[in-house]
């Protein structure tokens, strides 16, 4: 069957896998049972239905504007959307206008895929990356402020000041595997260690380097933040570790070509991501949003940017989705890693 052709069930799969770079629908599924089995445990179902809706959303708006059909098959417009779909949930309360939010987010967040490509893919060869649903998810928080029948749950915005730590030790190993997982877990905005359990199944599904990609960023996030006595509670819930998961992957694999030296830049990058987590959380605070995966669409354009120094996968151009450097639409989908 002609890519092209691929049904929409399997298109918002392999969107939804996009997430961790992945073209594989059954890791998709995974994904959402991850999910369901945090919503399970919390009683709390508005995350996975808003994924579920922000993905099908996403992915039906780029086919009627008619994106590119090998991007749309591999899930490429879809990714952002099912971000945006969880995203709102977890910091707008529920309402009919939370859910009429998340269906014009995710399909913004379509346009906006296309934007960054046109941009930064189009002229610079950087991925747009999760970069579209940073800024879908951005403007609709806040503007959810303005907004008398949308409200923001969660603490009220605070001043940097108040942000200040004092040092963590380190936790039992029993709390340390558990912090290993949630860092996974959090890239789906999932508080639930089994939760990244399932996900890292699911991206070893798809690719084991990738897999072992991840697991390396959770574990240098992991020590970086405890080391640097990084707020206990924020590492205990994954929140300093999502991320470094996805730079670890990006620059490490996804977009270069791996290498001892890239590997290498590629902890450099994860690291980095780290620091800049803790920076861009003071910053954003004041304004009461969320910095969701800015750390790592900062650090990934970044690092990527003098990509010709590292020898780059010839696939990483044109990761999220449709333009290679002379402009020109690639007959091939690229950016997933198998």
């Amino acid at each position: 069957m002609p890519r092209a052709k691929t049904n929409l069930l399997i298109q918002s799969l392999r969107g939804t896998s996009q997430v961790f770079f992945m073209e594989n629908a059954l890791t998709g599924v995974l994904f959402f049972a991850a999910m369901a089995y945090a919503s399970s445990i919390s009683g709390i179902w508005a995350t996975t239905i808003g994924a579920a809706l922000g993905v099908i959303v996403a992915t039906l708006t780029a086919r009627l504007l008619e994106c590119d059909e090998t991007s749309v098959a591999s899930g490429l417009y879809g990714f952002n959307g099912v971000l945006v779909g969880a995203a709102l949930p977890t910091f707008i309360a529920a309402s009919p206008q939370l859910w009429a939010s998340i269906v014009i987010g995710a399909a913004a967040s379509t346009v906006f895929t296309a934007a960054f490509s046109a941009t930064l893919t189009g002229k610079w060869g950087i991925p747009g990356s999760t970069g579209p649903f940073v800024l879908t998810g951005w403007l609709m928080v806040a503007a959810a402020y303005s907004f008398g029948r949308l409200h923001v749950t969660g603490e009220a915005p605070k001043l940097a000041g108040d942000l200040a730590q004092s040092g963590i030790g380190i936790p039992a190993p029993t709390e340390l595997v558990a912090i290993f997982f949630r860092n996974i877990a959090q890239v789906f905005l999932l508080g639930s260690a089994v939760s990244g359990v399932i996900i890292l199944a699911g991206i070893l599904i798809a690719s084991v380097p990738a897999g072992i990609a991840a697991a390396a960023g959770s574990l240098v996030s992991m020590v970086v933040a405890i080391a640097m006595g990084a707020d206990p509670s924020a590492v205990s819930q994954g929140l300093y570790g999502f991320s470094p998961v996805l730079t670890a992957m990006a620059v490490g694999l996804i977009f270069l070509t791996p290498s001892p030296r890239v590997a290498v830049y590629a902890g450099l990058a994860t690291v980095m991501t780290v620091f800049v987590q803790g920076a861009l959380d003071v910053m954003v605070a004041p304004a009461g949003i969320p910095s969701f995966t800015a750390p790592y669409v900062l650090t990934m354009y970044l690092f990527i940017a003098p990509k010709k120094l590292m020898a780059p996968h010839p696939h990483g151009p044109v990761a999220d989705p449709m333009i290679d450097d002379q402009g020109k639409i690639p007959g091939k989908a690229a950016g997933t890693a198998r």
